[in-house]
């Protein structure tokens, strides 16, 4: 008898042994989920920046210097302050879209990005105000917002990288310079149709 209760605790041990790791294991798997929960924060990278030249030019544009300098922690951002500062981003895109007076950047093209990122910044503010909102969906607006603010600079380079070439070409025409713009990401490029020569009558 003394050693059948002996064999069934060696077998309890045996099997208590056999499970604890597993449940170290589920407990700490759950502890690091609920960390990166708490602490995980949208990551994106950094997109084009403007050149020195189209920098120097819009220096007294006071908007987008607000937008530039504020939208710098939406690239390092925990989806909570992506939308504690929703509102006020809306607010600073708006006013930068509203104030446009650098002639050079009345073109349809930079007014159709402006537009683009003013509605994305409305997006995320009502985002805001959803309850049932999830992690996902911020991140993703959050990453679209950082990519066509990206695209904006992009154009205004591509404005300046034109008018320096055209200046230092000495070029005498109505019809300013088109510069090919690098197709951003999750965005279509443009694309330049080749028109073969007409042929002349011999």
């Amino acid at each position: 008898m003394k050693h059948l209760y002996s064999f069934l605790l060696i077998i309890l041990f045996l099997s208590f042994s056999c499970n604890r790791p597993k449940t170290t294991q589920e407990v700490l798997k759950k502890s690091d989920s609920l960390k990166i929960s708490l602490d995980g924060r949208i990551v994106s990278r950094l997109g084009e920046t403007l050149i020195p030249k189209a920098k120097k030019a819009i220096s007294d544009w006071k908007e987008y210097r607000k937008v530039d300098k504020f939208i710098l922690r939406y690239y390092n951002i925990s989806n909570m302050e992506a939308l504690q500062n929703a509102r006020e981003l809306s607010e600073l895109v708006k006013q930068m879209k509203d104030s446009i007076k650098i002639e050079k950047l009345k073109q349809p093209s930079v007014i159709a990005r402006l537009n683009v990122l003013n509605n994305e910044a409305l997006r995320l503010a009502d985002m805001a105000t959803i309850p049932s909102i999830s992690n996902e969906e911020v991140k993703n607006e959050v990453e679209k917002i950082v990519e066509i603010y990206s695209a904006v600079n992009s154009k205004i380079n591509t404005i300046y990288k034109a008018a320096a070439i055209q200046k230092s070409l000495e070029v005498d025409t109505e019809i300013p310079i088109e510069i090919r713009e690098k197709p951003i990401k999750k965005y279509k490029g443009y694309r330049n149709k080749i028109i073969p020569p007409k042929k002349t009558k011999q």
